[in-house]
């Protein structure tokens, strides 16, 4: 979605990481993930996460969140901008295929528990160490907050520290800049454990995606709704037509007979994530590697494939959002389910210690 006082780098406090979960036992394994409700989602999340947690329903126990209150550590300008994002999130949950019957879908702020376990762990964390975490100190210079830090951004590890605990969550689905998050929420977990003398808080790993991350159709290095250069997953026709007649390609490609290169092209990358037809999309980059294809028939076929991809998403998600009264109580009954979990670890970690006085 952060942990004694030692290094991110030490052996102690590395977390284990892997591309695919364990398999399902007789008691499911618990996923935690979820997304800022600050935008539509777009085919980097679909890539990144969506398509995966359509997966891991079936096999796991699934919590997905809608971070809202952490989304307001760096948009407490445009409060309404989170607010209104929190079902147009749900809408492309649901239009990907994710079910509430399977998955719990949750509201961050709606959880109090989640507020109350993020006081206590940051007591066992440090600013020093806080300001150590190379995820943070990225988003501090992404964001270009330099001193002027909002508190809750920073202490944002603690944050998910509680988040991921509160469920007992012992897979969590990042991205691999997101490890050093992970590896703060074990620290905290090892000291919690240890001041209670018992292992009341679970350990978590890492999970990380095969495909990391998806570049903008600009060939920036991410794809992001704050950099303009995304592809919605409920895009329709015309704009999927539009945003690939701009996906970035190679600049040196200037003649269909001239040899083209496929690193950092867009239109490749994305063909390798979406394109099923393995063998004639390699087929497709050998003939543009010697020559005599033109970038056309490349976005051609990927705009092809996007439509395809994308057109049931969009559809499904047009009949979701014509009762989103319907979509907001499917959310406060799975908020209400997760929020038993989170009272739970609540209460065990008061207990734990010594605020259990009635």
């Amino acid at each position: 979605m952060s942990q004694p006082e030692t290094s991110a780098t030490s052996t102690a406090s590395s977390a284990e990481t892997s591309t695919t979960p364990s398999p399902a036992s007789a008691t499911p394994a618990v996923i935690l993930t979820g997304d800022r409700p600050t935008g539509p989602l777009h085919l980097g999340h679909y890539v990144g996460s969506l398509r995966s947690r359509v997966g891991y329903q079936h096999d796991y126990q699934q919590f997905i969140m809608l971070a809202d209150s952490q989304a307001l550590t760096d948009n407490m300008d445009d409060i309404d901008k989170v607010r209104r994002n929190v079902v147009e999130v749900a809408l492309d949950y649901l239009a990907v295929g994710i079910d509430p019957a399977k998955s719990t879908i949750l509201i961050q702020s709606q959880i109090p528990e989640l507020a109350e376990l993020t006081f206590y762990y940051l007591n066992m964390v440090t600013v020093a160490r806080l300001e150590r975490n190379p995820t943070v100190k990225a988003e501090i210079v992404l964001r270009g907050f330099e001193r002027d830090i909002p508190a809750g951004f920073l202490t944002y590890p603690a944050s998910q520290a509680a988040d991921i605990s509160a469920f007992k969550a012992s897979i969590v689905p990042v991205g691999e800049d997101q490890i050093p998050m992970i590896e703060q929420t074990n620290e905290i977990v090892r000291r919690f454990n240890r001041i209670a003398n018992r292992d009341i808080l679970v350990e978590c790993k890492a999970l990380v995606p095969e495909i990391g991350r998806l570049p903008g159709i600009d060939g920036k290095a991410k794809m992001s709704k704050s950099l303009g250069n995304t592809i919605n997953l409920g895009a329709s026709a015309d704009e999927i037509t539009a945003a690939v007649k701009k996906v970035y390609t190679d600049p040196l490609h200037l003649r269909v007979q001239d040899p083209g290169h496929l690193e950092g092209n867009v239109a490749f990358i994305y063909l390798d994530a979406f394109d099923t037809d393995k063998a004639a999309l390699e087929e497709m980059k050998a003939h543009y590697v010697r020559g005599g294809l033109g970038d056309s028939i490349v976005k051609k076929r990927l705009e092809a494939v996007l439509q395809e991809m994308l057109a049931p998403i969009r559809a499904r998600r047009e009949e979701f959002a014509k009762d989103k009264g319907q979509v907001m109580q499917m959310l406060k009954e799975g908020t209400a389910r997760a929020r038993e979990v989170a009272a739970k670890t609540a209460d065990e970690v008061k207990a734990a210690l010594g605020l259990n006085y009635f």
